[in-house]
């Protein structure tokens, strides 16, 4: 069981349940956050780039947040970032569409003056087919086991 970043490993890999995308979602999610057409209307989103309703690459990155929330890599202790790297949207996310999350800890730097240290799991969401539709690396500060 995972309780302190003594107690992870490079290489370490984790995997979420699913959430479902909806048309109501996907709107109702860029009615307040990224009110641009794609998002909001499907006849205005079938003249753009998408080529249909697609959900904002900020309501995707939030699902996928709350994925990673629910895995809880880090075991009891909150996700705590610095920052995320290495952040994509790859393909659109549509109504309809299943996700999940899967991540592999890439990077483990314990800090020289405090009692924690830096974990780096790389995680990509993914569609009901397989498809990796986002990636984000985020830069999490995780507590040392207490001496």
């Amino acid at each position: 069981m995972i309780e302190w970043f003594d107690d992870l490993a490079l290489g370490m890999r984790f995997k979420s349940g699913e959430v479902s995308v909806t048309k109501e979602d996907i709107k109702r999610f860029a009615a307040e956050f990224d009110p641009q057409p794609f998002h909001l209307d499907e006849a205005a989103a079938e003249k753009t780039a998408f080529k249909g309703l697609a959900a904002s690459g900020w309501h995707t990155a939030a699902l996928s947040m709350g994925l990673t929330v629910e895995v809880r890599p880090f075991g009891p202790h909150p996700l705590l970032g610095l920052g995320v790297e290495d952040l994509r949207w790859l393909l659109p996310v549509r109504p309809g569409d299943v996700l999940h999350v899967e991540g592999e800890l890439v990077e483990l730097t314990p800090s020289r003056t405090k009692p924690q240290g830096i974990a780096k799991i790389k995680w990509t969401a993914y569609n009901q087919r397989g498809e990796a539709v986002y990636t984000f690396t985020p830069i999490g500060i995780v507590p040392r086991r207490p001496t």
